[in-house]
């Protein structure tokens, strides 16, 4: 399996391309184009696991509720066109297996078959980060594929960082991270623009874009007109 990074920049996607035997998934409509020898399949489960309860469980994570399934039906090659909804980055992670990833809601955009997609609540946390109460947690060895409103910039945290909320693709589960206010006091929090703030801390990698889709969103729905 090769993954093929194109367009990079504002409309960036991903070919995949798959030897016979090999499969990959994604969210469903994430494909835009695939050769003609490729199988597509949906269904609700990763790596045989999940099911209807595990689509719900996505859903709470802001994620789709089905996965696309892709793989050769003959014994030639074939490639699978991948894309986002939002404008912007599109980034592959090797996982190791070592450490399990988890992606806000949103960003996970496919996987190879090595990989196991499930989803884990994140408690009070999830709604104070203004983030998903649930995360995307992914298992295993194999290609990881995460989208972004903007670009992804990758940090390699070895004590804390601070990231706004809404900022967070995806990050290794040997960090951990606590909402917090982002100035000396609430006050200035909210008078600075950023209010919550959460603060990342271990050792590990994490994903951070550089927009923020619901800032964008708020803006851009004050400029339209009032439905009928």
């Amino acid at each position: 399996m090769n993954i093929e990074m194109r367009e990079r920049g504002a409309f960036c996607s991903a070919l995949v391309h798959l030897e016979p035997g090999e499969e990959f998934v994604s969210e469903a409509g994430a494909m835009f184009r695939a050769s003609e020898n490729i199988d597509i399949n949906v269904t609700t489960k990763s790596r045989g696991k999940g099911g209807i309860m595990g689509g719900l469980k996505r859903l709470m994570a802001a994620e789709n509720f089905f996965f696309s399934t892709y793989k050769c039906n003959n014994n030639e090659p074939g490639e699978v066109g991948l894309a986002p909804t939002l404008q912007g980055d599109v980034l592959a992670v090797e996982c190791d297996g070592q450490n399990n990833w988890l992606c806000t809601g949103g960003s996970y955009l496919g996987s190879s078959s090595g990989l196991e997609v499930n989803t884990k609540f994140q408690g009070l946390k999830g709604f104070l980060s203004g983030e998903s109460i649930s995360f995307v947690e992914i298992s295993g060895q194999g290609e990881l594929l995460v989208n972004a409103f903007g670009r992804i910039a990758v940090f390699d945290i070895d004590g804390e960082l601070t990231v706004d909320t809404g900022h967070v693709v995806a990050f290794e589960d040997s960090l951990t991270y606590e909402p917090r206010k982002a100035a000396s006091s609430w006050i200035q929090s909210y008078f600075s623009g950023e209010g919550i703030v959460l603060n990342f801390s271990g050792k590990g990698q994490i994903l951070v874009q550089s927009h923020n889709p619901k800032e964008f969103g708020g803006v851009l729905g004050s400029m339209l007109p009032p439905r009928k």
